[in-house]
């Protein structure tokens, strides 16, 4: 963040309510998941999203990048998906005589990653690089990819035959899942009243790429208290000891729920994090990165049951 350039918590706070504000035109609760997108936007990081077929799930993402005014690529993954659909490859030009590299849709700003468990596991590692290191390397060469850079993965909960579960190490490079469920009856009225009058939405971009990339320096800015690292250090840890877990979190799941409560704070307009903003983000930052003890599960315990419990023994600074 350069000196000249005004940390004003306020700016981000007003530009985050009116991105909430157009997607409310569009999209029928699911607030909290749109929340969600955000912060993984501000942070830097990705979300995978988890529902069954026609809850909105792509609809929500390709109405998120109109908003933000940023360029969104669908990739639909499929059993025959290659690596090179998603990256790019060389491709030979006759008329210079030369090979060319040809850019995938991975070089957009949101990426939408459509049923990322449809796709060999080979393919689903073409993401890897690219989520955590913000470029893809072909033949040897690394091409950075445009900022602001998500990717969006969905996936269908339900239907697992002919899908590859996502592997533990790309399971970790997502933020957060975020399960998306089935709108309330009151929903599902408006969203029937909204369909049959589809034409009176008028979504507006409400910012730029560089904005938000401004409001992602801002956000680094965010203060949080050694107390509150302690909290976050204490939760973590308890999930590698408790005796219902058989895999605890890594230290990722610190770093992201350090870096997702800062951006929440920025969110809500608050310069600083307070023990609210890492509860709020413990079980869709934890969720996928705990795995339970056979002899838990057997005993109908869930992974949202052994969070509650976690969070109720840690103390949260005053």
């Amino acid at each position: 963040m350069s000196e000249d350039e005004e940390i004003n918590f306020d700016y981000v706070k007003q530009i985050c309510d009116e991105i909430f504000a157009q997607m409310k035109k569009a999209v029928i609760g699911k607030i909290d998941v749109i929340e969600y997108i955000l912060i993984s936007l501000l942070s830097g990081g990705h979300v995978l999203l988890e529902g069954v077929p026609g809850v909105a799930k792509t609809y929500m993402a390709n109405t998120f990048a109109k908003i933000l005014n940023l360029e969104f690529k669908r990739i639909q993954f499929t059993p025959d998906l290659l690596p090179a659909d998603i990256v790019g490859t060389y491709i030979y030009d006759q008329n210079k005589n030369e090979f060319r590299f040809r850019k995938g849709p991975i070089f957009a700003n949101i990426i939408l990653a459509d049923e990322i468990n449809r796709a060999p596991p080979k393919t689903q590692s073409a993401l890897l690089e690219s989520m955590q290191e913000k470029q893809v390397t072909v033949e040897g060469t690394t091409y950075p990819l445009p900022e602001p850079f998500i990717v969006i993965a969905t996936q269908n909960p339900i239907e697992l035959e002919g899908t590859y579960p996502l592997p533990e190490a790309q399971l970790d490079r997502f933020m957060f899942r975020v399960f998306v469920d089935y709108p309330t009856g009151d929903e599902e009225v408006e969203i029937l009243e909204l369909k049959n009058d589809e034409a009176k939405i008028e979504l507006k971009a409400v910012t730029t790429a560089q904005q938000i990339k401004q409001m992602q320096r801002m956000v680094n800015k965010v203060h949080i208290r050694r107390e509150i690292m302690e909290y976050i250090k204490d939760i973590v840890t308890k999930t590698r000891t408790d005796p219902q877990i058989l895999l605890g979190a890594s230290p990722r799941a610190s770093i992201v729920l350090l870096t997702g409560s800062k951006a929440y704070a920025a969110i809500k307009g608050r310069s600083f994090v307070i023990p609210d903003d890492v509860k709020k983000l413990a079980y869709a930052s934890l969720n996928h990165r705990i795995i339970l003890k056979p002899e838990a599960e057997l005993e109908g315990i869930t992974v949202d049951d052994v969070i509650k419990r976690i969070l109720e023994e840690a103390s949260p600074p005053s």
